[in-house]
């Protein structure tokens, strides 16, 4: 890879009702499919930066970091995701921005194979951050 070549960054809130179930967001945008809260990182922001402002923006409410759980690298969009354990700061509900057009909570075995892996593996955390290729 040379210094000129780019490839995306992204940050990801695994976040989890009372019954467990995910928070997935579908999206207003290109295939409009379901997925994680959070995105692409803005150039000069960390990761953690990035997954509190797309929180903040996509739901309408502030998110508190737990940990980093995985980094996973998507050969179809030649980037790097990372995946964080976090939870809301407050009981206040969610708003969400025109880039989404609904919001569900889904058990683990409704999720897509990729996203059931990630999710997985930041549920089932245990001290060590988790990779893989998808």
């Amino acid at each position: 890879m040379s210094f000129e070549d780019q490839y995306r960054l992204s940050a990801h809130a695994v976040i989890t009702n009372e019954l467990g179930e995910v928070l997935q967001l579908r999206a207003t945008y290109a295939d409009r499919n379901w997925g994680l809260p959070g995105g692409a990182l803005d150039p000069g922001e960390t990761v953690h930066e990035a997954l509190l402002r797309e929180c903040r923006e996509e739901l309408g409410r502030a998110v508190r970091i737990d940990y980093l759980s995985g980094v996973y690298y998507h050969r179809v969009y030649s980037s790097h995701v990372f995946i964080f354990r976090a939870h809301f700061d407050d009981s206040g509900s969610i708003t969400l921005s025109d880039e989404h057009s609904e919001m569900a909570y889904f058990p683990l075995l409704e999720l897509s194979p990729v996203q059931r892996q990630r999710v997985a593996d930041c549920l089932n955390f245990d001290g060590r951050v988790q990779s893989a290729k998808f």
